[in-house]
Formats: C-alpha cells, sequence, structure tokens
C-alpha cells in the first residue's frame, strides 16, 4: 500500500509544480551547463550549395606512347613478342584466340607484312595458314622461297600489321593500326630483313601512310630504310584470279631484287 501512497502523492506533487508553471523536469543533482557547452559536437561536412563535390576526371592514357615505350624497351624479338602481349589497349585482344607473331625464319633476307589473322590463323596461333596462306606458300615456291627453306637465303618471315584477329574479318581500323605500329617498326629492326614486302592495303596505311594496292604493287619503295615492294594479299587474288598475273610479276621483281 505505501507504493500505492507514494504514487498518488508524488503525482499531486507534479500537478501542483505544473500549476506554478514548471515546464522542465528537473533531476537529483544539478546540470552543470557550463561544462555541457565546451564539449561541441563534431560538425558535419558541408555539402556544396551546387551539389555533390564533381567525379574526378578519369586520366587519359595515350596506347600510342605506351606501346612506342614497350616497343623500344624490346632488346629482341622474345622481349618484342612479350611486351605486345602484355599490351592491354587494343580491344581486338578480347575477342581473339590467340595472339599470331610470326612464322618461318629469323634471319630471312625477306620478311612479309600481311594485314591481319583471319580465322584459321587465330586457331592456329600463326600468320597466313588458311587458304590464302597456301595460296602464299605456292608463290613463294615458284621462285624458290619457303619459310622453312633449308637455305636460310632462300627463307621467308612472316608477320601482319595486327597481332589479334579483328572481329568477322574486318579491316583494322586507323587507330588500331596506329597504336601497333610502334611494335611493327620495331618488328622490323630486330627481324633486319633485306627486303620489306607488303601484301594488302593494311601494311601499306602503316608504314608507307598511303593506300589503293592496285597502284602501290609492283613499285619499289623504302621502308625503314630497308627496300619495299608492294604486292596483292593472297585473299584479293583468290577473290580476282586475273590479278594473278601481276602478282607473277611481282615475284620475279622480288626475286631479281634477291639474286642482284
Amino acid at each position: 500500500m505505501d507504493s500505492v501512497s507514494d504514487y498518488w502523492n508524488d503525482r499531486a506533487l507534479l500537478e501542483w509544480q505544473v500549476e506554478l508553471g514548471a515546464t522542465d523536469a528537473i533531476q537529483d543533482t544539478p546540470i552543470d551547463r557550463y561544462a555541457l557547452e565546451a564539449v561541441k559536437p563534431t560538425p558535419k561536412p558541408a555539402v556544396p550549395k551546387d551539389g555533390p563535390p564533381p567525379i574526378p576526371e578519369k586520366v587519359q592514357v595515350d596506347p600510342v606512347a605506351i606501346a612506342q615505350a614497350a616497343a623500344t624497351a624490346a632488346v629482341d624479338l622474345d622481349g618484342l613478342a612479350a611486351a605486345m602481349q602484355a599490351f592491354e589497349h587494343c580491344e581486338l585482344k578480347r575477342g581473339a584466340r590467340n595472339f599470331v607473331f610470326c612464322d618461318g625464319q629469323c634471319g630471312a633476307r625477306v620478311m612479309i607484312v600481311g594485314e591481319a589473322p583471319g580465322r584459321e590463323e587465330d586457331r592456329a596461333g600463326k600468320p597466313f595458314v588458311g587458304r590464302a596462306g597456301q595460296l602464299l606458300d605456292r608463290m613463294l615456291a615458284a621462285i624458290d622461297l619457303a619459310r622453312d627453306h633449308a637455305k636460310l637465303s632462300r627463307a621467308v618471315y612472316i608477320t601482319n600489321v595486327m597481332p589479334w584477329r579483328p572481329p568477322s574479318n574486318r579491316a583494322p581500323e586507323p587507330a588500331e593500326i596506329a597504336m601497333m605500329l610502334p611494335f611493327l617498326e620495331r618488328h622490323i629492326t630486330l627481324a633486319d630483313p633485306d627486303i620489306v614486302v607488303l601484301m594488302g592495303n593494311t601494311p601499306c596505311q602503316a608504314l608507307l601512310g598511303r593506300t589503293g594496292i592496285t597502284r602501290l604493287r609492283g613499285h619499289w619503295t623504302e621502308v625503314l630504310g630497308k627496300p619495299c615492294l608492294p604486292m596483292f594479299h593472297p585473299a584479293y587474288l583468290l577473290r580476282n584470279p586475273a590479278a594473278k598475273r601481276e602478282a607473277w610479276a611481282d615475284l620475279l621483281a622480288l626475286n631479281a631484287r634477291l639474286r642482284d
């Protein structure tokens, strides 16, 4: 019963204080308000009036400059192949099955530069192994040249402008050619052939800065200080058999230069 009487007594006192005008409850011990003012809450970071802070701009990279540095650092063909495989700025790499670097014999007098791997090349990891590659082998054999010729003086070394297959065998885009050009130029320097043969428009665009293979073929020019002969790509000859006559004339011109 004491607890009940205490309750009604406390309630009567509370109602009496309210009638007197009390608005805040008091505690058993006094509160030092000055001490509370000294402890100030940590302010929240101010939000800019114009909205959230701007997102930092993405750092732009120059794939051509990166390729140039990587190619220059390569001191041999194995190092160049490793540098090209490590290059992450060409989107073709993500869709290709294999990296296609070269075929034939290092130290050969003739270096053939094609365009890009096709389906069969992508599968095999070697350039010119499909129908066009088989035609190329027959063309070379007609003037006693071969990838695996017993005589190094009659061997050939083969590569492409692009080491990865473009989707649906499309032509490489100018930006793709530009970023892989430093590797190609370094490839020619390290392979050090006597003659460079450019087969098709893409290598002519990359190394000569010109296209129009029907006008360029058969006319000797120079690439990186080396004699250079543009020729029809074997794939073009498969589509246009009548052009084999001009291709034969170019092969004879190549053989004559080798015998000089």
